[in-house]
């Protein structure tokens, strides 16, 4: 956190580890769910088309720091406890794997969320799965294609149509974007596994806008009730840019690099590390809870960690 931002946030997350998945929700999601406001305005496909080509980039980006290890490097810890730069991977793949079922085959994917409700796994699923495909000897492979195959399902997805999720169902365009995020997520920890640095590219605009959307999730995930009035975020992109949103004239504000906000919302750096700057007690309150994936809390990172 920066000068003129003292003070941290009395509610800290959790010490439990994000999958970066929703949390489970009854599957009651119809096939082939319309969403009404898609149908009558839809998301332009050059929208889509720029977010696929932008994790595209993400992906490619993470592989070529992965694709020179051995069998060792593949092995060596990362700043999420209990994870190894093959289970980041893993997770990913799979991640992108049961996407393209939700995207392709929405009973199917039902039926398997339905299977894991009645087996009682709701806890250990992410992570089970996780450390299983991550024993894959042609992991990286299995990445790749995964990833190539669900770009191609959303981009076949017909417009206006949701896809069934552990949560709220997902346009192809906000599917994309919150792939995009967790590859960025977790190819932060690989980087830092490898210490590696990775420059800042405005792809991080998806992952800034998303940090934004999740502000009232963070609030409540813990027990929290939004603030009633909106924050005004002003960030400055990799490229120079200024990215903003809220109202001008809003008494609460959040300033700061890009980079460190993406850094804040995927709780990969700890607010005090960050060049954070926050107006008012309740944007003070956001930066130790912000978080822009779904599900319970993370644990976070440690301030001075990464300094």
């Amino acid at each position: 956190m920066a000068p003129g931002s003292p003070h941290r946030c009395a509610a800290e997350p959790r010490q439990k580890q994000s999958s970066g998945l929703d949390s489970f929700t009854a599957p009651c999601h119809a096939r082939g769910v319309a969403d009404p406001a898609e149908s009558r305005a839809g998301v332009p496909a050059d929208v889509l088309a720029g977010v696929l080509a932008d994790l595209t980039a993400e992906c490619a980006e993470l592989d070529a720091l992965i694709a020179p290890l051995d069998p060792a490097g593949w092995q060596q810890p990362t700043p999420a406890e209990g994870w190894t730069i093959a289970t980041q991977i893993a997770h990913l793949a799979w991640t992108d794997d049961i996407a393209a079922l939700a995207a392709t085959d929405p009973d199917a994917f039902i039926a398997e969320l339905t299977a894991v409700l009645e087996r009682g796994e709701v806890d250990t699923y992410v992570d089970a799965a996780a450390t299983q495909w991550q024993r894959r000897p042609d992991l990286l492979a299995t990445w790749r294609q995964g990833r190539a195959a669900l770009a191609k399902a959303l981009t076949d997805l017909p417009t206006g149509i949701k896809i069934p999720w552990f949560g709220p169902p997902m346009s192809a365009t906000s599917m994309a974007t919150a792939r995009l995020m967790e590859t960025w997520a977790h190819g932060q920890d690989v980087a830092d596994a490898l210490g590696a640095h990775r420059p800042p590219t405005d792809r991080l605009k998806h992952v800034a806008h998303l940090g934004v959307r999740t502000r009232d999730f963070a609030f409540r995930t813990r027990g929290l009730e939004p603030p009633a009035e909106p924050f005004r975020v002003e960030l400055t992109a990799p490229s120079g840019a200024s990215w903003t949103w809220g109202p001008e004239d809003a008494a609460q504000r959040l300033t700061g690099p890009a980079h460190d906000f993406c850094l804040l919302v995927t709780q990969r750096r700890h607010p005090d590390d960050l060049a954070l700057v926050a107006t008012g007690p309740d944007v003070e309150r956001w930066l130790g809870i912000a978080q822009a994936f779904a599900g319970p809390p993370g644990e976070g990172r440690a301030p001075g960690r990464f300094p």
